[in-house]
């Protein structure tokens, strides 16, 4: 391809995206949405919280399933001023005790509560919420209702498999990860710093 081509390549697609950055003009907190079976939710997740702390904005962690594991992106963040609230029960398949389980869910729930009332913060990540919703013990509505009356400008990422579609339909930005290929799958245990 000659340098005259791609020049012109180049400047139809420069002004394709000047197009549609220019269109873009609402300003608000979006919803985004982080599922599929494939690794890579939470960390998308604490990713775009690592750049949202990076730019000065105020970041709330809610972490439902995780229970007392160690956990590299609390040790990083919340030095930084990133709240974490983290279920106590920990995996719900360990516990095997629906009343626990719930109670668990509910209590950080309040915390979760807080936050997405709270002016102060401009992101805030319900990780693994999708189970909770998904096992019955959060109601759908619960969710939905504080997600329609948090601050405008406050963005909030939802993760974890199964998403339920309303959450879906609601949400500004959706990804499905998608597993390709999975080293646990060979046999190859998780390693901390890489899967936790």
């Amino acid at each position: 391809m000659s340098e005259q081509r791609h020049q012109q390549r180049q400047q139809r697609l420069k002004e394709q995206v000047d197009a549609r950055i220019a269109a873009a003009t609402e300003v608000r907190g979006i919803l985004m949405v982080f599922t599929g079976n494939g690794k890579g939710k939470t960390t998308a997740a604490f990713g775009t919280a690592l750049r949202a702390c990076g730019h000065g904005k105020r970041v709330g962690v809610i972490q439902f399933i995780k229970g007392e594991w160690p956990n590299g992106e609390r040790n990083l963040l919340e030095p930084h001023g990133v709240e974490f609230q983290v279920m106590a029960t920990g995996f719900t398949w360990d516990t095997q005790n629906r009343q626990t389980d719930t109670e668990a869910c509910l209590g950080v729930w309040q915390h979760a509560l807080r936050m997405l009332a709270d002016k102060r913060l401009d992101l805030v990540i319900l990780d693994e919420i999708t189970y909770m919703v998904s096992m019955d013990y959060l109601p759908l509505e619960a969710l939905v209702s504080a997600l329609q009356h948090r601050p405008a400008h406050q963005s909030v990422i939802i993760t974890g498999r199964g998403c339920h579609r309303t959450l879906t339909e609601m949400a500004d930005t959706v990804t499905e990860m998608r597993p390709v290929k999975h080293a646990f799958d060979a046999g190859i245990q998780a390693q901390q710093g890489i899967d936790w």
